[in-house]
């Protein structure tokens, strides 16, 4: 697998932006009868147990008890925050990026996306001297879709365009790319806005991702689920600029594909959005095709970007 590009150290702490905010009072007073339910439970069963002499010995441990207890609470809490859901649509995947696949300064990315497209203008590069988070494989230059087109669909359609005027594509969806077939995640539409309004001003932003290798072998909606509170998958429009700018990423058939889970799909056209469009790779070229969110094989993964807080 490549290697990732390595930023600049920088001194600000890369704080988690969560999508769905803080939890609610009435979450916080639930959460908090739950854990000292467990907790007198446990006391009791615990009680029944010691005698004098081992109660001491017990108290005597006061400290360490009290961070072990908490340690083991904490991570069992933790070991919940991930949703089991559809995780029976996993298959384990050993597909990787090219070996001449590079993540370009994010510089370089900028000056490639502006060629591309002249009306690009602003980006605040200097995000991208950040330390990156977990989970974030490099910082990537991504167009807000809004300068390019007058909807996402046709921005879509217009990332599809030049991508096939630089190198052979088979689009499976021509004349399938409207409303009623193709849009945003609500998710990846929220986290977008955020992007725009901490980027105030910006064409271009800055975004720490990571390109399907985190979660290989996921169906679409099963990585949907298990998404991380500040992360955020990508789709058709994102992925096909960040081709652009990296070709290598899908230039040989032994690569890990790329699904859009950021999108959703309708089939028929009928507004049951059920399918994810698909980047793939052979010896013809790229395919732009439509797959089943509900199935997993071990050639896709998703792209996922992460939010964080600018302090």
């Amino acid at each position: 697998m490549a290697s990732t590009a390595n930023p600049q150290t920088s001194s600000h702490t890369m704080v988690p932006l969560h999508l769905s905010g803080n939890m609610t009072a009435s979450q916080d007073k639930r959460l908090q009868d739950m854990l000292s339910g467990a907790v007198k439970t446990a006391y009791q069963t615990i009680v029944e147990q010691l005698d004098q002499q081992s109660t001491q010995t017990v108290l005597d441990a006061e400290r360490k008890l009290s961070k072990e207890v908490t340690d083991l609470l904490i991570a069992a809490v933790e070991r919940h925050t991930a949703s089991d859901k559809f995780k029976d649509e996993e298959v384990g995947s050993t597909r990787v990026y090219p070996t001449n696949y590079r993540v370009k300064p994010i510089e370089a990315q900028v000056t490639d996306l502006r060629k591309i497209f002249p009306d690009l203008k602003v980006c605040h590069e200097k995000l991208a001297r950040r330390q990156l988070m977990e989970g974030c494989e490099s910082w990537f230059a991504i167009p807000r879709w809004e300068i390019l087109a007058p909807t996402y669909n046709e921005a879509v359609e217009l990332v599809i365009e030049t991508l096939s005027s630089k190198r052979r594509l088979s689009n499976r969806v021509i004349g399938k790319l409207t409303e009623k077939y193709l849009r945003q995640s609500e998710r990846t539409k929220l986290a977008f806005k955020i992007l725009a309004e901490q980027q105030e001003g910006s064409d271009i932003l800055v975004v720490g991702t990571q390109f399907g290798l985190l979660h290989r072998g996921s169906s679409a909606r099963r990585t949907r689920v298990a998404l991380a509170g500040n992360e955020f998958s990508l789709g058709s429009f994102a992925i096909g600029c960040m081709l652009l700018t990296h070709p290598e990423r899908l230039s040989t058939s032994e690569t890990l594909m790329i699904d859009c889970g950021g999108d959703e799909y309708s089939v028929r056209g009928d507004y049951t959005f059920d399918r994810v469009p698909l980047f793939d790779y052979d010896i013809g070229g790229i395919e732009y095709s439509i797959f089943y969110e509900d199935r997993a094989r071990n050639l896709w993964g998703t792209p996922t970007s992460f939010l964080y807080k600018l302090v």
